[in-house]
């Protein structure tokens, strides 16, 4: 086909006006574009990724080795428990009247560390002596270090008077013991106590050391009963 003439127009078009090209401008986004846009910010995050990624290998490898230690050290030393004994007591007094009770204990203690490897310090040692859930006298006992595979004692004594309400079923109990001659005593002991591992010292601990005791009450030098020996239980609490 050839090529269609207007000649009627002369070579000039007046048609409706031909719109300029449009031009295209790319402004970078703030947070667009991502590594490839900023190179620097790129190279940031990275860096900030190997640091934590160190860090968390760092502290987890801490730990690791930290409870290596901890159980290579339980399995040297084994720590097992103090025991202790209420080896004798005396009752030479013990009376309520009037709601008072009129008392006169002393109660001799040993004090075992089967430990090979482990000291014991007794910063405090508080005794308590209490008669059907109420207690009635709180004395300290003298404050000492226990070597390794030791036996100690201590002995506390409680004298005085000191106010007790009964109710009728705690004195039906108490007329129940005055005719047996023996009483249901409780002595408690309150430790603060470090343990020494060669010359590393561990921080506080708070046992609690529970001894129910039938102690006869003696009476001219005599009693109704013997007392026996009785191991105590202990609390780490």
């Amino acid at each position: 086909m050839g090529e269609t003439r207007q000649p009627h127009l002369n070579g000039a078009y007046y048609g409706p006006s031909i719109p300029p090209p449009s031009k295209s401008y790319h402004r970078p986004g703030r947070g667009g574009g991502g590594c490839c846009c900023n190179p620097f910010s790129c190279c940031c995050s990275c860096i900030a990724n190997c640091i934590c990624t160190c860090i968390c290998q760092i502290i987890f490898t801490i730990l690791i080795v930290v409870g290596i230690i901890v159980f290579v050290g339980w399995l040297v030393f084994r720590p097992n428990t103090v025991k202790f004994y209420a080896t004798d007591a005396s009752l030479t007094e013990f009376n309520l009247n009037n709601n008072t009770l009129h008392y006169n204990l002393a109660v001799n203690l040993t004090i075992r560390n089967p430990n090979k490897r482990i000291g014991i310090y007794y910063d405090r040692i508080e005794a308590r002596a209490s008669y059907q859930g109420q207690r009635f006298s709180t004395v300290d006992l003298p404050t000492f270090y226990q070597g390794r595979k030791n036996t100690s004692y201590a002995n506390a004594e409680f004298r005085g008077q000191h106010m007790v309400l009964l109710g009728n079923r705690e004195m039906s109990k108490y007329n129940d013991d005055r005719s047996a001659g023996a009483y249901d005593i409780e002595v408690k002991l309150y430790l603060r106590t470090r343990l020494r591992f060669w010359f590393v010292k561990s921080t506080r601990v708070k046992p609690k050391i529970d001894c129910d005791l039938r102690i006869p009450l003696r009476s001219n030098g005599t009693a109704p009963g013997v007392y026996e020996s009785k191991r105590c239980d202990f609390d780490w609490r």
